[in-house]
């Protein structure tokens, strides 16, 4: 892991088109701004984290119904 120090207004390359920037430093909290590309996902870590346990249960999930309404629309 790679640990900088930034100050406020200071930011972080990353890449040719990721920039990040401390834009406020309150208390213990600091607010980052993050200019990326519109096609960059860019999440909170617990949001990422319960968009993977979602994508893992649907990929878990029984295809049992979506093969019984496959038949049916083959059926019509």
């Amino acid at each position: 892991m790679l640990v900088l120090t930034r100050k406020l207004g200071e930011s972080i390359a990353i890449d040719d088109d990721i920039k990040i920037v401390v834009v406020q430093i309150k208390g213990r909290q600091v607010r980052l701004g993050i200019d990326a590309p519109r096609d960059t996902k860019i999440h909170r870590e617990e949001v990422y984290l319960a968009i993977q346990e979602q994508n893992k249960a649907a990929a878990q999930s029984e295809t049992d119904p979506v093969k019984k309404v496959a038949k049916l629309l083959r059926a019509s």
